[in-house]
């Protein structure tokens, strides 16, 4: 009868709910957000400087750009500790984590290089030279690819992950930030935030196939500024964080037209979807919140404030 009841009282326990984490720049730390109550129910330290952050593929682990301890820290996310740090050279930015769960491709501004780090022997597998102050990454679906993009060069680097070498270099706007492939890694999108664009290229040939601009009414095109965005279910829409208009654009992912923008907290730099991808969290680093979106009415519906300066975000499910 007592082991009845014990299983009878673990099966009503309820469900966990998901999760949201962002980074906090300014106070060393990561808040975590219930996607059931909107509302922060931790705050983790981190090393100094949290900017990119991403999961392991089963969720395990996380990874954590700590730009000025010059690491890419692993933490539990179960318990919050740290585990060990992994050899990222300087002032790491952001990463990306390849399809094969252990090899990440790390951004290092200072030192205009990529860093690619095995997780799992802890060491440094390749440095390949880029353009000047690197920082965004991204790689290709079927890990053939990486792309590091360098802000003052202003281009994309192409590196072909079997050889860890460079194979094509595509010029963008002023100050390239973030990049993504889409479409079943066909296309590359590239956002320029003083350039104020975001760059489309056909992966096959590394020729450029549109360029998408943006226009807010009653906003200087000055603070217009392209930094993180984030694909819709089926990459049928892109939202983008516009940061100093306080803003994000939904685009069209076929059209390459703007369709509506959308109102959030000051300076929006990144972003994550929740499981469904039926509201995005958008994190505003002035303003030191992050705004929750619903996606099918473009409205936002409730701002969390986090720690200070919020900058990256990723999602983590817990059941």
């Amino acid at each position: 009868m007592i082991r009845a009841a014990c299983i009878a009282t673990v099966l009503a326990l309820p469900a966990q709910a998901d999760e949201i984490w962002v980074t906090n720049e300014h106070d060393d730390t990561i808040s975590v957000i219930d996607t059931d109550t909107l509302e922060v129910t931790r705050t983790i330290e981190t090393g100094e400087r949290p900017r990119g952050i991403t999961f392991s593929k089963d969720h395990s682990v996380v990874y954590i750009c700590a730009s000025d301890s010059d690491a890419v820290q692993v933490m539990d996310p179960v318990s919050g500790e740290i585990l060990h740090d992994l050899p990222s050279g300087e002032d790491p930015e952001q990463f990306v984590l390849a399809p094969d769960n252990r090899h990440l491709y790390i951004a290092n501004e200072d030192d205009a290089i990529t860093t690619v780090v095995d997780t799992e022997t802890r060491t440094v597998v390749a440095q390949i030279d880029v353009g000047i102050e690197p920082e965004g990454m991204a790689i290709s679906p079927d890990g053939t690819i990486a792309i590091t993009t360098s802000e003052t060069t202003n281009m994309a680097h192409w590196i072909d992950t079997a050889t860890q070498e460079l194979f094509a270099n595509t010029l963008v706007d002023s100050r390239p930030r973030h990049a993504e492939f889409v479409k079943d890694g066909t296309e590359l999108w590239v956002s320029s935030e003083i350039g104020g664009t975001i760059t489309v290229f056909d992966v096959a040939t590394q020729a450029e196939k549109a360029k998408i601009d943006f226009d807010l009414p009653n906003i200087h095109p000055d603070r217009v500024q392209p930094v993180g965005f984030e694909f819709t279910t089926g990459d049928t829409h892109a939202f983008v964080a516009l940061g100093p208009s306080n803003h994000l654009a939904v685009v069209d992912a076929e059209t390459y037209e703007v369709e509506d923008y959308i109102l959030v907290g000051r300076r929006v730099w990144h972003m994550a979807f929740d499981a469904d991808r039926a509201r995005l969290f958008t994190t505003n680093g002035i303003s030191g919140d992050v705004t929750v979106v619903d996606v099918a009415s473009r409205k936002p519906i409730k701002t969390i404030k986090v720690g200070r300066f919020p900058w990256g975000a990723a999602f983590r499910p817990t059941n």
